[in-house]
């Protein structure tokens, strides 16, 4: 259940006042955990390489009662875009209180021996030099805040290899090993630091990887983007833990 249902009572909008960014938010789960969080109150910051899915993103975040900024950049090719993205959202809003880093690249699904270094590089670039490159300029903005929320997502693949699935594999550990120390080092700040594992979800990256997979079978992006939000709440409390949807 949302944080909005309460039977019917008038919408809480716990969130209001802050200021969330969200990565991969032009479609798929990162789209659907920006909306949740503008219902709850939240402005909310999107990037994504989409203008287009940023733009449909913020139609839906504005029928949610909220606004948003949005910033069109290509986490690869754009990496050095990251670097003044801290000190850009501070001066223009004064404060960051939530990041969300729904954004991943799935590479091409292939025996270890035969990556190439150009899927290498850029399942890499994604999925975990940018997260490095999001925490070094956001982590001064998130733990000025009384309640700063950070949440990445991850995958079981972490902890059940397979095969064929060895780049993205490999760059999720690294991301999970990244984060829980990041966690560990702001442990007594009012920061938290959580990983987050949807499981399986009906999304673009779910039909690349299994194209003959029935994907009305499978939760949506919106059935699980209240349990992220969820640890973006100021009372939540748990730190560097891996919270799984299921």
């Amino acid at each position: 259940m949302s944080p909005l249902d309460q039977g019917g009572a008038a919408p809480l909008r716990p969130l209001s006042g802050r200021v969330a960014l969200v990565t991969g938010a032009s479609r798929g789960i990162g789209q659907a955990v920006a909306v949740e969080l503008a219902r709850l109150g939240a402005h909310v910051v999107l990037t994504a390489r989409s203008q287009g899915g940023l733009e449909e993103t913020d139609d839906a975040v504005r029928a949610a009662g909220s606004a948003a900024t949005l910033l069109p950049f290509d986490l690869q090719k754009d990496a050095d875009k990251l670097d003044p993205l801290g000190p850009s959202v501070i001066e223009r809003f004064g404060r960051l209180d939530i990041l969300v880093h729904a954004a991943g690249a799935l590479g091409t699904l292939t025996p270890v021996a035969h990556i190439t270094p150009k899927d290498w590089a850029e399942v890499v670039a994604v999925n975990l030099t940018a997260a490095y490159r999001l925490i070094r300029t956001l982590d001064p903005p998130l733990r000025a805040s009384d309640a700063g929320r950070a949440v990445v997502l991850t995958t079981g693949r972490v902890a059940r290899p397979k095969s064929y699935w060895g780049a993205y594999g490999a760059t999720k550990a690294g991301l999970e090993h990244l984060v829980t120390t990041w966690a560990a080092e702001v442990a007594n700040t009012p920061l938290r630091v959580n990983l987050f594992d949807p499981g399986v979800v009906a999304t673009r990256m779910r039909a690349t990887a299994m194209p003959g997979e029935d994907p009305s079978t499978l939760p949506r992006p919106s059935d699980i983007a209240p349990r992220i939000a969820a640890l973006c709440l100021p009372e939540e409390a748990r730190q560097g833990e891996v919270v799984k949807a299921a």
